[in-house]
């Protein structure tokens, strides 16, 4: 089961050192099985407790996973020792429906925002100590804000969406704080959270949002923070509803103190509208990103939140980077007001190819769901096999251990650039990949 590596230690603390310095180092590898816990313990000569307190502590590290009967293996990308996004191979040949990417057609050249922005700053160079945020940003994003209903407070300026989630987590949170995640949930946030120190609890998801009684438990049961996705949830596509909102604030008026991250996942290509939860808590935060509609590599977002957590976040960003280059902010401004995205078109389009596939797969008797966004969550019964399956037909997808803690299996099908001649053949060979045994159900 492991090869030639034989697990050492006596204490939980002790195994689990032991385990994730063999992860590391690569002598255990993403995927690989662990030995069942009582096992184990027979073969340390402790406790199965102990084993499984070592277990524990692994999973909450994010070093790897439990899926039920199937025991316990190595994540397949470990927080610990491999934080960077780590692009999947496709064979030559294969489709790629993996790599989870706004369709590059839909997204407006940069070359003449650029342009104007590098204009703007040789009329005045920036230079250290000067303000740190584009003015004209501040008040077309804060402009945008209060026409979602987002409450009123002051505006900054990240890296991305990551950069913001952590230092907001960092701003409130010491090691060992518990945060509420999706489940499924983005894979980077599944990473970050215990790369902090921090420990992760699970909250289940529909095609509406968190489910409010998971939100309630994990809360009640001390977890200090909530980390949800408003639309195009990834990897389900799910989007906060009206009536799920109204819910959701009613368990967040119970934990008052509760730190409250939302992230606006679909912002400017998504047809629903927003219903936010900030300014239920007493801390919290908002954030969009620039990455889906109008290019990854600007890597900008913005956020608000309450004084305090603003504030934090803003001394934090001094001390390290110092600020988001003014020249891409100034340039997403140009962006923003001179109409470079149809926000409209590209919702159309990316929910004309959600709702093709999500069709074609409901005629062969396969469930998907994808309400929002560019990907199509598909769940299965053999997560390892189905994915395989799909690569040796000629279509590669994301499988679901990238996304999940606690929730079953499934496959993430990103649709972005999805043609329509493509749909049939596709929903034929997940439909196979899902019933090896079984016609295509046609």
């Amino acid at each position: 089961m492991l090869g030639e590596y034989r697990i050492t230690g006596r204490g939980a603390a002790g195994i689990a050192a032991d385990i994730e310095s063999a992860v590391g180092s690569g002598e255990l590898e993403p995927g690989q099985s662990l030995p069942p816990m009582r096992e184990l313990a027979v073969e340390l000569g402790v406790n199965p407790n102990t084993v499984a307190a070592a277990y524990r502590i692994l999973r909450e590290r994010g070093v790897i996973e439990t899926a039920g009967r199937r025991g316990s293996r190595v994540r397949p990308k470990p927080a610990t020792t491999a934080r960077e996004y780590v692009r999947t191979d496709v064979p030559a040949g294969v489709r790629d429906l993996a790599d989870g990417n706004p369709d590059p057609a839909l997204l407006p050249p940069l070359a003449p925002a650029f342009g104007a922005a590098a204009e703007q700053g040789d009329r005045a160079p920036v230079l250290y100590g000067d303000e740190p945020l584009d003015p004209e940003l501040v008040r077309v994003a804060r402009a945008e804000l209060d026409a979602d209903g987002v409450p009123e407070g002051p505006v900054a300026v990240t890296s991305g969406s990551l950069d913001a989630i952590e230092r907001v987590l960092a701003a409130h949170l010491r090691p060992g704080d518990t945060v509420a995640v999706e489940d499924p949930g983005w894979r980077s946030v599944l990473d970050l959270v215990p790369a902090l120190g921090l420990r992760t609890a699970p909250v289940g998801v529909d095609d509406e949002g968190p489910l409010p009684d998971d939100v309630r438990r994990v809360l009640g049961a001390g977890a200090r923070a909530l980390i949800v996705t408003d639309r195009a949830q990834n990897p389900t596509g799910a989007a906060v509803s009206a009536a799920r909102a109204r819910a959701l604030r009613s368990v967040l008026r119970e934990y008052p103190h509760t730190l409250l991250i939302e992230d606006d996942h679909g912002y400017a290509n998504v047809e629903l509208p927003l219903h936010p939860l900030a300014g239920t808590t007493r801390y919290w935060a908002f954030l969009r990103s620039t990455a889906k509609a109008y290019g990854p590599d600007l890597r900008l977002a913005v956020f608000t939140g309450d004084e305090v957590t603003v504030d934090r976040v803003r001394g934090r960003q001094r001390l390290g980077p110092g600020w988001v280059s003014l020249t891409v902010q100034r340039a997403v401004v140009r962006l923003w007001t001179d109409g470079a995205v149809d926000t409209k078109a590209v919702a159309a389009a990316y929910g004309a190819r959600r709702r093709m596939l999500i069709d074609a797969l409901a005629e062969r008797g396969v469930p998907a769901r994808g309400r929002t966004g560019m990907n199509v969550w598909v769940p299965v019964p053999d997560e390892t096999g189905a994915v395989s399956r799909l690569l040796h037909a000629g279509w590669a997808v994301a499988p679901g251990a990238r996304f999940r803690l606690a929730s079953g299996p499934g496959m993430r099908v990103t649709v972005s650039t999805l043609r329509e001649d493509e749909v049939r053949p596709l929903a034929d060979a997940i439909a196979m990949a899902v019933r090896p045994t079984g016609g295509s159900g046609v």
